[in-house]
C-alpha cells in the first residue's frame, strides 16, 4: 500500500514514523513534509490548491490511502474532492470538519446534543459584543470563531482586558477572517486534558489521554502557543472520568453525527477541562493533535495502518486497539521569540538521540543541512515505565541537540507528580 500524508509538522512526522513500521505499507509520500519525514518517506510538493494536480499524483503513484494531517485542508473540503474520485481518505469531509472550523458551530452542536461544555454567547457584530462585555461576569474566554493555528483563544479577567481582546480579534483582525465572528465563553476552572479518538461511520474508540502545555512559559504563564510539550497518560483522566467521557461526550457525539447526517471517518480530538471528576469539553479538533500525537502514537502497539484502513472501510468495531503501559513525554523545542517573531535558517545538529525520538516540526533541508523554518521546531519524545525517568530522558536529549537560540519549557509533565509520587 502506498500512502500520501498531507502536512509538514511534528504531527505528520509522528504519523509517518508510526505508519513506516507497518508491514502493510510499501511507500509513503509526504507533501510537503519536513527534514524529518525526508528520512522515512519521500517528500513531494503537490499543489494542494489544484484538485487535478492532487488526483493526478495519487493516480500516477498508485496511492491507496490519503491521510490529511492539518485542519486547513480538511475544513476547505479536500477530503470531499478525493472521496468523489473514490480515493480513500483518513480525515472527515467538510461537513464534519466544521466542528473545528467554526467554534460557534461546535458550541451549538454540543448544546443541541447535551455534551457538557461551558456556557457561551456568539457575536458577529463588534458593537453588540462590546456592549455584552460591559456587564458580563469575569473571568471569560474570548475565541475567534475560525481557524487561528491554536492561538485565537484569549482569557480575560476584566472588562478592560476583554475589550482589548475583542479589538484584537474583530477590529484589528490579528487572526484574519477567523475573527469575523467571536465566541464568548464562561471560564471553566479545573485541569485540562486531551483525548483523541478514532471515528468511523458507526464507531468511536478513544485513545490514551494526554496533557498539553499550551502557554509559552513555565508554570503555564504567558500567551498560548500551538503546544510546548505534552505527556501521556494523563492521570487526571482516571477510570471514572474516562467512563463519563465515553458516556457524556463520545456517545452523544456519535448521536449528533448521525442526527446531522455527518459521515465522519478520521480523528476527533477532544480538549477537556476536568473538575471534581467531571469532564467538560473545551474544544473539538478534527485531526491528530500536535504535540499530543508525538506521545500518543509512540504508545500505540496496534498497527496504525490497520486501524486507518478499518476506519475508512467502517470496520473500526472489528479492531482491538492496544497500548503500551509506559509514560511518554514530549518536550517541544522552539525558536527563541516564538510565538512572536523568531529567526529562521539556523542549523540544527546532533538530532539522532539514542534515548529519545526526535520529531521534526518546523524544519527543512537547506544545502544539505537541517535548519529551522518554524516557531515550534522539534518535539523530543522519550518513554519509560517511570515518569521521572521519561522526563529526564527527554530533557537530556533536548540538551544534547545543538540549536542556537533554542527555547523550551523546563516543567513539562511535572503536573502529574501529585498523582503519581
Amino acid at each position: 500500500m502506498n500512502i500520501l500524508i498531507i502536512g509538514s509538522g511534528g504531527r505528520e512526522h509522528a504519523i509517518t514514523w508510526s505508519l513506516n513500521k507497518s508491514r502493510e505499507v510499501d511507500k509513503i509520500f509526504v507533501s510537503p513534509g519536513n527534514a524529518g519525514t525526508a528520512e522515512l518517506a519521500q517528500n513531494v510538493n503537490v499543489d494542494l490548491s489544484n484538485d487535478e494536480s492532487i488526483i493526478s499524483f495519487i493516480n500516477d503513484n498508485l496511492v491507496g490511502l490519503v491521510v490529511i494531517g492539518p485542519e486547513d485542508p480538511l475544513v476547505n473540503g479536500l477530503a470531499d474532492v478525493l472521496i468523489a474520485q473514490n480515493i480513500p481518505v483518513f480525515g472527515p469531509q467538510k461537513n464534519g470538519a466544521i466542528l473545528e472550523g467554526s467554534k460557534a458551530f461546535a458550541k451549538r452542536f454540543m448544546k443541541k446534543y447535551n455534551i457538557p461544555t461551558a456556557g457561551y454567547e456568539e457575536f458577529s457584530d463588534y458593537y453588540k459584543a462590546s456592549i455584552y462585555l460591559e456587564s458580563a461576569q469575569y473571568p471569560l474566554v474570548l475565541k475567534a470563531d475560525g481557524l487561528a493555528a491554536g492561538k485565537g483563544v484569549i482569557i480575560v479577567n476584566n472588562q478592560k482586558e476583554a475589550q482589548a481582546a475583542l479589538d484584537r480579534i474583530m477590529k484589528d483582525k490579528d487572526f484574519g477572517s477567523a475573527g469575523d465572528k467571536i465566541v464568548v465563553e464562561e471560564f471553566l476552572e479545573g485541569e485540562e486534558a486531551s483525548i483523541l479518538a478514532f471515528v468511523d461511520a458507526n464507531t468511536v474508540v478513544p485513545m490514551v489521554p494526554a496533557q498539553d502545555h499550551k502557554a509559552i512559559f513555565d508554570g503555564d504563564k504567558g500567551p498560548n502557543t500551538g503546544g510546548m510539550g505534552t505527556y501521556s497518560p494523563a492521570p487526571i483522566v482516571d477510570d471514572s472520568v474516562m467512563k463519563l467521557f465515553k458516556e457524556e461526550v463520545l456517545d452523544r457525539f456519535m448521536v449528533g453525527l448521525k442526527a446531522e447526517k455527518i459521515v465522519f471517518r478520521g480523528i476527533i480530538f477532544v480538549g477537556l477541562m476536568i473538575k471534581n471528576g467531571k469532564p467538560k469539553v473545551l474544544e473539538f479538533n478534527v485531526r491528530f493533535g500536535d504535540p499530543e500525537t508525538q506521545v500518543v502514537l509512540p504508545r500505540l502497539k496496534t498497527d496504525l495502518y490497520t486501524i486507518m484502513n478499518a476506519v475508512v472501510n467502517d470496520k473500526l468495531s472489528e479492531i482491538k486497539i492496544e497500548w503500551n503501559e509506559e509514560y511518554a513525554v514530549c518536550v517541544v523545542v522552539a525558536s527563541e521569540g516564538y510565538p512572536d517573531a523568531y529567526p529562521k535558517g539556523i542549523e540544527l545538529k546532533n538530532l539522532n538521540q539514542d534515548d529519545a525520538i526526535v520529531f521534526h516540526a518546523g524544519t527543512k533541508l537547506e544545502n544539505g543541512k537541517v535548519v529551522n523554518s518554524g516557531g515550534r521546531v522539534l518535539g523530543v519524545t522519550a518513554l519509560d515505565k517511570d515518569l521521572k525517568t521519561a522526563i529526564a530522558k527527554a530533557y537530556s536529549a533536548v540538551e544534547k541537540i545543538e540549536f542556537e537560540k533554542k527555547y523550551y519549557r523546563k516543567d513539562i509533565a511535572q503536573k502529574a507528580y501529585k498523582y503519581i509520587y
